[in-house]
């Protein structure tokens, strides 16, 4: 069977970089054999299968190129420009169904913007085992700080680190990554630190995540959601609107912005909605 792709560019910064995902968007006639087999032939980690739905405005499955996960932000938001370029959804109010639920879309002129839940915090019992996984040490942490687990749809071990250097120097092990990511129950790391490339943004980052066969990617907006929420909760960041840099420290950078709007009360998060722009760059026929 053909199976015709978009390949996007989500969480672009300006007009360049960004995370690529895979994008079906007539996804109906493909079950889950061909769908996990046109994720591997694609090599990306993930890709989106839009289909019907008769509780959201569009049914979205995701998979990477080894499993179906729950959600993914950047193939979300790959999936909702995409049919925006294309006419199929306008300005305003979206949703898309999940393998767990419903969640609303925003769309804003040329971005995209998906919902996410308030924060739930895990503490982590072996600090140093998790550093070890990535090479790192208790020395190179953000002082004050301990990672954390958190989870607003998905979980991620969030790692605070003093500067862009220590967040560069991180090198997963990747059997032990995986083991710990299996032992929490985690999409992956998101090392993170308060020093930008970009004056005015809040973290750079980098993300890990070998449990679902991605080494590291170049932006991550269901981690993007859980940082934000720290920095607003944990280190002060007082603001309902966030910028993540993520994608410019790895080895081949492709620079990515992810924004997160903070839905406040009384001071307190109760849910958000992370987002950004993204650009369609191609099209191909996958046979599976």
């Amino acid at each position: 069977m053909d199976v015709s792709v978009e390949i996007v560019n989500a969480f672009v910064d300006g007009s360049e970089g960004g995370n690529p995902a895979g994008v079906v968007l007539d996804a109906e006639g493909l079950d889950s054999s061909q769908k996990l087999a046109t994720a591997a032939r694609l090599g990306l980690s993930e890709t989106a299968f839009v289909s019907p739905s008769s509780i959201a405005a569009f049914k979205l499955e995701f998979f990477t190129p080894t499993r179906q996960i729950a959600h993914c932000g950047h193939a979300t938001i790959a999936t909702f420009c995409c049919l925006r370029q294309r006419g199929r959804v306008g300005d305003g109010e979206s949703s898309k169904e999940t393998i767990d639920g419903t969640r609303r879309i925003h769309l804003d002129g040329d971005m995209a913007f998906m919902e996410q839940t308030g924060p739930r915090y895990t503490p982590v019992e072996d600090r140093n085992a998790a550093l070890a996984a990535l090479h790192l040490t208790a020395d190179d942490l953000l002082p004050g700080f301990d990672p954390v687990v958190v989870n607003t749809g998905n979980s991620f071990l969030l790692v605070p680190v003093r500067d862009a250097a220590a967040v560069r120097k991180a090198e997963p092990a990747v059997p032990a990554v995986t083991a710990v990511s299996e032992e929490l129950d985690l999409i992956g790391y998101y090392v993170f630190s308060p020093e930008t490339v970009v004056p005015g943004r809040d973290a750079g980052t980098r993300m890990f995540a070998p449990r679902y066969g991605i080494t590291e990617e170049s932006a991550t907006g269901m981690a993007a959601g859980p940082l934000a929420c720290f920095l607003y909760d944990r280190m002060g960041v007082r603001k309902a609107r966030v910028q993540i840099e993520q994608g410019r420290l790895m080895s081949a950078p492709s620079p990515s912005v992810i924004q997160v709007r903070l839905s406040l009360s009384s001071g307190a998060i109760r849910s958000l909605m992370a987002g950004g722009r993204a650009k369609v760059l191609r099209s191909l026929v996958v046979s599976v």
